[in-house]
C-alpha cells in the first residue's frame, strides 16, 4: 500500500479552509482590537465559532477517513467521504451567518455528523477479519 493519497487530498483542502477561517478571525481581531475572546463584536464571535466548529470536527473526520483508507477502503467511497466532508464544511460556513434555522447550516452539520458516523461504521466493517 502506498501513501494515503485520498486522505492527503482532503486533508490538504480542509487545512486550507481552516487557515482561511483562522485568517478571518485574525482580521476581525485586528479590526476590532480584541486580543482574546470576542469583546463586544458579533462579527468576531461568529468568525471564532465558525473556525472553532471546523477545527473541532474536521480532524476526527480525517482520522476516520485515513483509517478507512489504511484498512483498504475503496477509493470511490473514500472520495465520497472526503468530498462530502469538504462540501459539508463549506455549507456550514455559508449557513452560520444566516438566521437559524437555515438549510445550509443544517445540511452542513448533518452531513458532517452522518459522514463521521458512516465512515466509523465502515472502518469497523473493514477491520472485521482482524
Amino acid at each position: 500500500m502506498g501513501i494515503p493519497a485520498v486522505t492527503a487530498l482532503y486533508g490538504s483542502l480542509n487545512a486550507i479552509l481552516n487557515i482561511a477561517l483562522a485568517n478571518r478571525v485574525s482580521t476581525l481581531r485586528r479590526r476590532d482590537r480584541v486580543s482574546i475572546g470576542a469583546g463586544d463584536s458579533k462579527d468576531l464571535l461568529l468568525a471564532v465559532r465558525i473556525h472553532a466548529n471546523n477545527a473541532e470536527f474536521v480532524p476526527l473526520a480525517l482520522v476516520m477517513i485515513l483509517l478507512a483508507e489504511l484498512c483498504g477502503g475503496a477509493s470511490l467511497w473514500l472520495h465520497v467521504a472526503g468530498g462530502g466532508l469538504l462540501v459539508a464544511r463549506l455549507l456550514h460556513v455559508v449557513g452560520m451567518p444566516r438566521r437559524a434555522p437555515n438549510v445550509y447550516r443544517f445540511v452542513g452539520t448533518g452531513l458532517t455528523w452522518v459522514g463521521i458516523v458512516a465512515v466509523s461504521c465502515w472502518v469497523l466493517w473493514l477491520r472485521r477479519g482482524h
